[in-house]
């Protein structure tokens, strides 16, 4: 077996389509919880929107995304917790208010 074959092997993708609830969007407060928590996973974090693509654990990369109320996200991610990362960081783009993402963290 080829050295590092297993962890490759091992690596997971996953992907998901989200509805942006916070009135404030996907901008600064929710943005950083957003990377606060990316950035508790191994797994790298894309987050799309439009024709716009940002890094979920940059807080500067995903407020150029520009995501308002309402918009469609997908977010993808990449590596050996990818599913738990998605699921988690689903969530919290579709809680409806910061002090709801806030009670959970």
């Amino acid at each position: 077996m080829l050295p590092g074959r297993c962890s490759r092997m091992s690596d997971m993708n996953a992907r998901r389509r989200v509805r942006v609830n916070n009135p404030q969007g996907l901008h600064l407060r929710p943005g950083e919880l957003f990377v606060r928590l990316a950035s508790q996973f191994d797994s790298q974090i894309e987050v799309t929107c439009g024709d716009r693509r940002a890094d979920g654990k940059s807080l500067i990369d995903l407020c150029t995304l520009g995501a308002t109320q309402g918009m469609e996200l997908e977010i993808e991610a990449s590596g050996p917790d990818a599913e738990a990362a998605l699921e988690a960081l689903a969530e919290l783009v579709e809680k409806e208010s910061v002090d709801e993402m806030n009670a959970e963290q």
